[in-house]
């Protein structure tokens, strides 16, 4: 049962010191109680009281790391089965499966698209995540061979090891163990070697179920064994019966609080289909129905690229507006002539404004404000959008440096404040810009400094 805020208090040290980069002990316990902080991240918390305050305060989805440093992924931590609840917490894992049996054109393609194909969207870095390698001919010195293959060309990639060999899997996870692998998949038959392997190594297991019973009980006696870092594939090679296991096994967890099948599920639509499309759509739904990672055949970029924006939408908080950093943006290579405009932070704003700008090939200085995540006319209304905001962000921001003249571009929307705006900067000239951003490029084209107007 989850602790409260008061409950994680009594535990602490009540130092107030501030090392966990929170204020105050009842802070920090509030925010392990929430969720929003790990307690061990405060560094006078003994052994004992971590172990008792991260079982109680776990997500009923276990989190689950794969990889080291920078590339780790996690998966799980989720608490509620709707987004709207609260929000989902990892993305979905997108890997890609490399076998033995593939000739190394096959693999060297895969691998070069897994680096390559990477977009940036609304600030956010989009791309594959995982590289599954399997011992398709049962031989350990192919395989161990194909690890190193991966751990050379795509050193930034998580690993999922698959082997029905223990022994060959015990062998290719020595060359890689400081990559902390998925190691695939524990069975009925094995479950008491595979758990020695992973407690041997430390590294996450993943449970191949016959069925969902069956992934159930191996399960089971994992738990039982002592291994606590699972995840699930229940065997459902059809998109009916993947669909129906996942939303079993989030239902159970989340609502039921259902230890064995409390993990991040694995899914495998790359066996399901041979047509690459029908493969994305497979992957679609099993995105958008909890699925904790998916393995394709291959990566394709128009057939990724919809899989990636779809999880991103997914996984984006609700109750979080997507923001990008105030700062000063110069697009199309600007100089001391370019225009300078200015719009608020959300995302979806900057994206678009930018984007206009971009496709006008005019040179320009996008000031991008603070304002919360709020559009232009609500921050505006907030209070937050005001001109006296605008003329200290303008004074502070280092433009009047890289530019020779001095008049800015407002928003259509905010055309109400230019007299405002002017009397806050009285060395500028205040022009008021389109309200669409479609109207930009054309009006870029036509714009000079007012000196020289």
């Amino acid at each position: 049962m989850a602790l409260t805020g008061i409950q994680i208090l009594k535990m602490l040290p009540k130092k107030n010191c501030g090392e966990c980069k929170i204020p105050t002990c009842l802070a920090f316990a509030m925010k392990v109680a929430a969720g929003q902080a790990e307690i061990g991240e405060c560094p006078y918390v003994d052994d004992a009281v971590k172990e008792t305050i991260g079982e109680a305060s776990a997500p009923p989805i276990r989190t689950i790391k794969i990889g080291a440093g920078d590339s780790t992924f996690t998966s799980g931590g989720e608490t509620c089965l709707f987004r709207h609840e609260k929000r989902f917490e990892n993305p979905t894992g997108i890997g890609v499966l490399l076998t033995t049996a593939m000739d190394a054109a096959a693999v060297n393609s895969r691998l070069e698209n897994f680096n390559k194909l990477q977009y940036e969207r609304v600030g956010v870095l989009l791309k594959a995540d995982l590289v599954a390698v399997k011992d398709a001919k049962n031989d350990a010195a192919s395989f161990a061979g194909l690890v190193k293959t991966v751990l050379d060309k795509a050193p930034k990639a998580g690993l999922i090891l698959i082997s029905d060999s223990v022994a060959n899997l015990a062998a290719a996870a020595k060359t890689c163990q400081d990559k902390k692998p998925l190691l695939y998949g524990a069975t009925a038959a094995n479950a008491k070697e595979m758990a020695a392997l992973a407690q041997e190594t430390a590294c996450p297991l993943a449970v191949r179920g016959k069925n969902l019973d069956d992934a159930i009980a191996v399960a089971e006696g994992l738990l039982q064994a002592g291994v606590k870092d699972l995840v699930i594939d229940t065997g459902a090679r059809t998109v009916r019966a993947a669909l129906e296991d996942n939303v079993v096994a989030r239902r159970s967890a989340i609502a039921k609080k259902y230890k064995p099948l409390g993990f991040p599920t694995l899914n495998f639509p790359c066996e399901m289909s041979d047509d690459p499309m029908l493969e994305a759509m497979i992957s679609s739904v099993m995105i958008a129905k909890y699925a904790g990672i998916i393995i394709l055949s291959d990566l394709q970029g128009d057939l990724l690229f919809p899989l990636l924006l779809e999880r991103l939408n997914i996984f984006t908080d609700p109750q979080r507006p997507m923001v990008v950093e105030e700062n000063i943006y110069p697009l199309n290579g600007p100089g001391a002539d370019s225009p300078v405009i200015i719009t608020c932070n959300f995302s979806l704003t900057y994206f678009i404004v930018s984007g206009e700008i971009e496709g006008s090939k005019v040179p320009s200085w996008l000031l991008i404000k603070d304002t919360e995540g709020l559009s232009v006319l609500t921050a505006w209304a907030a209070g937050k959008f005001g001109a006296d905001l605008i003329a200290q962000f303008i004074k502070k921001n280092g433009i009047e440096e890289k530019i020779n003249h001095r008049e800015l571009l407002i928003p259509g929307y905010l055309a109400s404040i230019k007299g405002e705006l002017e009397e806050e900067l009285p060395q500028w000239t205040i022009t008021i810009g389109p309200r669409e951003a479609g109207h930009i490029p054309a009006f870029l084209k036509e714009w000079k400094p007012a000196a020289k107007k």
